[in-house]
């Protein structure tokens, strides 16, 4: 091991952090911090096959919610709709309020001021990135449990990898 980087990076794991509280998978299955971004896939309040994309971008606070086929949320009229407030309620369960507003670099006390102090308006990207990521997500755990090595996952977080 090169003793001039931390045992992390020297490591094909990372530590997975743990839930802060438990989250309502069935209303946002997916949710990471990830490019740059809040994102994740929020489930429809009106149709149970329908799903939407929804990000924050962190710094400039621009927002986005579509369809995965990209139609637009209906929802967005000049402010963020109410599949991104799911969203930040569900990262802040995730990850905590400090993580998330640090990450947008966002203030806020609650998922309420977060949304309310975001600086940017709606941005268009295409879903197609986070949906797949999702639908990944999704195969692996249809998967059969084993303690052997997966190899498509030797890559995946390790509890415990880390100390």
């Amino acid at each position: 091991m090169n003793a001039d980087r931390p045992a992390w990076e020297q490591l094909s794991a990372v530590r997975v952090l743990s839930p802060v509280q438990p989250r309502k998978l069935a209303k946002v299955p997916f949710v990471e911090m990830a490019e740059g971004r809040l994102q994740g896939v929020v489930s429809s309040g009106s149709d149970i096959e329908r799903v939407y994309v929804s990000s924050i971008t962190a710094g400039t606070h621009t927002y986005n919610c579509s369809t995965n086929n990209n139609r637009p949320c209906g929802g967005l009229r000049g402010a963020p709709c109410k599949h991104l407030q799911s969203l930040a309620d569900e990262a802040i369960l995730q990850y905590g309020l400090d993580h998330v507003t640090r990450y947008l670099r966002v203030e806020g006390e609650s998922s309420w001021d977060l949304m309310r102090n975001l600086s940017g308006g709606h941005e268009s990207l295409p879903a197609a990135v986070v949906f797949s990521r999702f639908l990944r997500h999704l195969a692996y755990l249809e998967l059969p449990g084993t303690g052997e090595p997966i190899a498509e996952m030797h890559w995946f977080p390790s509890l415990g990898a880390v100390s």
